[in-house]
Order: structure tokens, then sequence, then C-alpha cells
């Protein structure tokens, strides 16, 4: 069986409190993109891993996906085992969230593959338990996200008349680091207010707190968003933690635009 994980971008990310069990409580928008991974799952005498593309970091043993076969697994027999392929084309450490839609796919696929009847809700329980942001990608429609990323309300947000510019610098951001950084505010504009606007009009009203940090360290990362401001993007924002940072600009307006070597540049019309 066969699936194509996608990514998300942030279009918003304000981390609002600091939590007692130590998480975040955040607001932000999770938009899908077709940027997409490919996974498959075939039946195999032993459960194994493997992968291509692009090089996943860590113990392949602690992949998200046999995470994910691991926690099906505790309640369900799911015989045969099974062999899972990824073949990584979304960044890594680039908060576009490839491992978490990963992650949710492998349940996806597991359910119908052993046909165990989870509806989705149950799915996203599932998926939560493996990140604050694996349940998104279960549904997979833009959604308004709270509490730490897992309460999800569906937008009615169609941003299909433009273009994106995804750009991943070669660089890393530590997630748990980022957050040592964020001094948590309530927001100036509720996200959903600046929502209601043109995407003309996001500029310097919509915000992503994690810039601020990441930036001052990683003055490659700011750079790229101001060069895509530069070559013409409407709204220009760091995704997550970072370190990708995407362009939306008017339909069919990014081709010919280029970085530097050593840059993942994804174009989607």
């Amino acid at each position: 069986m066969l699936a194509f994980p996608n990514c998300k971008i942030n279009l918003g990310l304000n981390i609002i409190a600091k939590r007692p069990d130590g998480y975040h409580d955040i607001e932000t928008v999770f938009y899908p993109l077709p940027l997409q991974d490919a996974l498959e799952i075939i039946s195999s005498d032993k459960l194994e891993f493997s992968s291509s593309g692009g090089s996943i970091p860590g113990d392949p043993e602690e992949n998200l996906c046999v995470k994910a076969w691991r926690l099906l697994k505790n309640d369900f027999p799911l015989l045969p085992p099974a062999s899972i392929h990824l073949h990584k084309v979304i960044p890594t450490g680039a908060g576009l969230g490839g491992g978490s839609s990963d992650a949710a796919h492998t349940l996806i696929l597991l359910n119908e593959k052993f046909s165990l009847g989870i509806n989705p809700e149950q799915l996203a329980r599932y998926a939560l338990q493996l990140g604050s942001d694996c349940a998104f990608f279960i549904y997979t429609r833009p959604c308004f996200a709270t509490g730490r990323g897992e309460e999800l309300e569906t937008l009615r947000l169609d941003l299909g008349a433009y273009s994106f510019l995804l750009v991943a610098p070669p660089v890393h951001v530590d997630t748990r680091w980022a957050y040592s950084l964020i001094e948590p505010r309530l927001p100036a504009l509720p996200l959903k207010e600046i929502l209601r606007l043109p995407v003309e009009e996001w500029k310097g009203r919509m915000k992503n707190d994690f810039e601020e940090g990441v930036f001052e360290n990683y003055p490659m990362i700011k750079a790229v968003k101001e060069q895509l401001y530069i070559k013409g993007a409407l709204y220009a924002a760091m995704s997550g933690s970072g370190s990708a940072v995407f362009g939306i600009f008017p339909k069919n307006k990014i081709a010919g635009i280029v970085f530097e070597t050593g840059y993942q540049v994804f174009s989607i019309n």
C-alpha cells in the first residue's frame, strides 16, 4: 500500500503561554501543501524500516513511522508484520511537519491494510501520542490550531489562487532550543482577525513568534525571508520553528526564482 505524506506551513504562529506540563499554548493555522514524501507498507516476515531520498537523522528504530506501528501494535495484532519504506522529499528539521505527516500516514495505511476500522477521530488521538501536530495530518485540511497544536478547528481557507515558494536553508533548527528563546505573550491582533484580510495585507500584521530569536542566531534564514519579499512575495514567513521559509506569490509568478547552491527550493503553483 502506498501513501504520499504532505507537508504543512504555519500561517502565523503565536506562542501565548507556558503550560504546567512544560508545553506551550499556541495559536496557528496549519495549511497543507502538496510537497510530499512517499510511504509504502507491504507484508513481511518481520517489522522492517528502510528509507531513501533525503537523509533522516536518528536511529531508524526510533523513526516516527516505526513508533506509529508499535503504537497500534499495542492494541491490534497487525499480522503478518510489515516492511515500511519511506522515500524522503520534505526537508527534515525545517518546520514543515514532514516527520509528523509520515507518522500520521503510517497510521492511516495500517488502518486500511489491516481493516482495523479506526475512525478519523480515534486515529487523531493515536497520532497525538506521536507529536503535537501529528493529528493535523490525519485530516490534512486547513485548520486553526490551539492548545499545543492538537485542538483543531477546520477553516474555509483556500489559497489556490496563489503560488508558493518553499526555501530550506542548509541549517537545522532545534525546536526545544527555539522555544527556550520565547517570552510567551498575547498577540496584538488575533490571528483569526488577520485571516479575514486579503493576503496582500498580511505583511506586518501576521507574525511567527519564533522568528525573532531564530533570525538573530541564524541570519541566513532571515535573509531568505527578505529575499522572498524582494523577489515579489505578497507575504513571507518562517514555518514553525524553522528553518524553512515560505513565500506566497501571485499565481504563476515564481518561475526563474533561484537561491544559493545548497538551499532546497520547492515551487508550488
